[in-house]
């Protein structure tokens, strides 16, 4: 269940390394992908530890989209696939 918020953590630390530890952009979430983040959130921490909002991903903002595959957009502007 965690699945995606271990991919979206990898994309972020590869971007990291890539990019002379710059920020992307945003992650782009389908309203699907979006409650399956909540849900990892939900399993990670204890209930009221954490801001359940899921707006950001480790300091990335995370934007929802209807058509969106789940991607990260990195700092230049390309999309890097989460699955």
């Amino acid at each position: 269940m965690t699945t995606l918020y271990l991919q979206m953590t990898e994309k972020l630390i590869a971007h990291w390394k890539g990019n002379s530890y710059a920020y992307p952009q945003r992650y782009v979430l389908s309203p699907a992908l979006r409650d399956e983040y909540v849900r990892c959130l939900n399993l990670m921490t204890i209930p009221g530890d954490r801001d359940m909002s899921a707006t950001k991903h480790m300091g990335v903002p995370i934007e929802v989209d209807e058509a969106s595959p789940g991607v990260m957009v990195a700092a230049d502007g390309t999309e890097v696939a989460l699955q």
